[in-house]
C-alpha cells in the first residue's frame, strides 16, 4: 500500500491498533487450550502402574499407548500449518478443542487397549492446533517485535499443562481414579472450546481494528494437497529448516520423554522414590522448563541474536542429561540440581521457533512453524516407543502388583538415546546460519 500521505486512505489511518486487554483476552484462550494439550500429552506419566494394571500391559505396549498421542500429533502438523491459512486460528481452535474432549473422553471410558490406542490417536490429532493457534494469534494481536517473547510465554503455559499433570494429577487419580479424572478433564476441555468460539478472533480487523500483521499473513487461502507439498518443498529449502526440525527432537523428547512417561519408573528404581515423590521431581524439571521459555525468548529479542543462546542451551541440556543418567554417585539432591538446570536450558528451544519463522519469507510462517513443532514431537514419537522396547530388552522378570518392574541397568540401556540425540543437536545448531533477529524476505 501507498505510504505518502496524499494517497492514504482515511479509514486506515484512523483505525486504532486494539487494546492491550483485547489482545491478551484473545491470545491467552489459545494459550489456555495449550495448557490443556501439555496435561493431555503428560498425563500417562503418573498413572503408569494403574495403566498396566487395568490394560494388561508392559512397557513396550505402554509407551505404545503414550506415543499414539505423538504419532497422530507429528502426522496433523503439515495439514494444520496449512490450514491456519484457510481456516483461521479460531475455528482451528474450537474444532480442536471438541475432537480433543471426545479422544479423553474415548480414552477414559474404555477397557479395551485398542479402543485406549484410538482415544489418545484422537487427542493427539486434535492438539495438534495448540502451538499453532498460540503462535498465529501472537502474529495477529502483537507487534513482530514482541513474537519471541510472547511464544515464550505461550511454552510457559504449555508447561503449567504439564506442571498440572505431575503431583495434582497424581493425586485427583488416587481421590477419583484415572477414569473418572480423564472424563472431569474431558469436560473442561470442551468449555475452552466454547469460551474459544465466543471470544476468540482470526485477526483484529474483525473488529474493524488495525493488525499487527504483515500482508502476507491476513490473505486466507484455501488449502490443497499440492498447496500443502508446494510450501513444505518450498521450507526445507532453506538449511536452518531441517537443521532445527532435527535439533528441536533431541532437547525437548528428552524432557518430555522423562517428565511424560519414564522419569517416575526410573526414580523409583533408582531411588526408590514413591509416585507422588517422584512428580514432585519431575514437577521441579517442568517449572524449570516453563521459567526459562521467555527468558530465553526475551534475551533472544534483546540481545538481536538467535544461534548464540540457542547453542549454549544445547549444551547445557546434553551435559546436564549425560551427568542425570550416568553419574551413578549422585545422590537425590544433587541429581535434582542437575536436573533441574538442565530443563532450564531446554527452554532455549523457544528459540527455535522465531528462528525458524525468520529463516523462510513470511508466506510460508504456518508450514516452518509446523515443521519446527514435528521436530519437537519427532523425539517423543521415537523416544518413548524406543526406550519402552529397550527396557523390555532389558526386563529381568521382576513383577509388582501386576506391572513389570526394571532395573536400574535397564534404564542405563535404556536411555542411551536420549544422551545421542542431545549431542546430535549441539551439533546441528552450530551449522545453522543467524538470522539477527530479521525477517527473511
Amino acid at each position: 500500500m501507498p505510504t505518502g500521505p496524499a494517497v492514504q486512505a482515511p479509514n486506515s489511518a484512523i483505525k486504532p491498533h486494539p487494546a492491550a486487554w483485547l489482545c491478551w483476552c484473545v491470545w491467552g484462550i489459545g494459550a489456555i487450550f495449550y495448557l490443556a494439550v501439555f496435561f493431555l500429552r503428560a498425563a500417562p506419566a503418573v498413572m503408569t502402574t494403574e495403566l498396566m494394571r487395568d490394560f494388561g500391559i508392559g512397557a513396550a505396549r505402554l509407551g505404545n499407548l503414550s506415543a499414539f498421542y505423538f504419532y497422530f500429533y507429528v502426522a496433523m502438523q503439515i495439514p494444520v500449518g496449512a490450514l491456519t491459512n484457510s481456516w483461521g486460528p479460531r475455528k482451528l481452535l474450537v474444532t480442536g478443542a471438541v475432537l480433543a474432549a471426545a479422544g479423553q473422553f474415548l480414552f477414559g471410558a474404555t477397557s479395551n487397549f485398542a479402543i485406549a490406542c484410538a482415544g489418545r490417536a484422537i487427542i493427539g490429532g486434535s492438539t495438534a492446533v495448540g502451538w499453532l493457534v498460540v503462535l498465529r494469534l501472537a502474529a495477529h494481536w502483537f507487534p513482530n517485535r514482541r513474537f519471541g517473547s510472547i511464544s515464550g510465554l505461550g511454552l510457559l503455559f504449555g508447561n503449567l499443562g504439564a506442571l498440572f499433570a505431575q503431583v495434582p494429577l497424581r493425586l485427583a487419580v488416587e481421590y477419583f481414579g484415572w477414569r473418572g479424572t480423564a472424563l472431569g478433564s474431558a469436560a473442561v476441555i470442551l468449555g475452552i472450546g466454547l469460551l474459544a468460539w465466543i471470544v476468540v478472533r482470526d485477526d483484529p480487523s474483525q473488529k474493524n481494528l488495525e493488525s499487527y500483521a504483515p500482508p502476507a499473513l491476513r490473505i486466507h487461502d484455501k488449502a490443497t494437497l499440492s498447496g500443502i507439498l508446494k510450501g513444505l518443498r518450498r521450507v526445507f529449502l532453506f538449511r536452518n529448516t531441517w537443521l532445527i526440525l532435527v535439533a528441536q527432537g533431541g532437547m525437548v523428547g528428552p524432557i518430555m520423554t522423562f517428565t511424560g512417561l519414564w522419569g517416575a519408573p526410573y526414580l523409583k528404581a533408582r531411588f526408590g522414590l514413591e509416585p507422588r515423590a517422584a512428580a514432585t521431581i519431575c514437577s521441579v524439571m517442568i517449572i524449570c522448563w516453563a521459567a526459562a521459555s521467555p527468558v530465553f525468548g526475551g534475551l533472544s529479542d534483546r540481545i538481536g541474536k538467535r544461534k548464540t543462546p540457542y547453542l549454549f542451551g544445547s549444551l547445557t541440556c546434553a551435559l546436564g542429561w549425560i551427568l542425570m543418567i550416568y553419574a551413578k554417585g549422585l545422590p537425590l539432591a544433587a541429581f535434582t540440581a542437575v536436573a533441574a538446570v538442565t530443563s532450564f536450558a531446554t527452554g532455549c528451544v523457544i528459540i527455535g521457533f522465531a528462528y525458524g519463522r525468520e529463516s523462510v519469507p513470511p508466506q510460508h510462517m504456518g508450514t516452518v512453524t509446523a515443521t519446527t513443532n514435528i521436530g519437537n514431537m519427532l523425539g517423543n514419537v521415537l523416544l518413548q516407543p524406543g526406550i519402552g522396547m529397550l527396557l523390555d530388552r532389558n526386563w529381568s522378570g521382576a513383577m509388582f502388583h501386576g506391572a513389570r518392574v526394571y532395573s536400574p541397568a535397564a534404564y542405563d540401556a535404556g536411555f542411551l538415546p536420549i544422551a545421542a540425540w542431545a549431542l546430535l543437536s549441539c551439533l546441528l545448531i552450530s551449522l545453522t546460519r543467524e538470522t539477527q533477529c530479521r525477517q527473511s524476505a
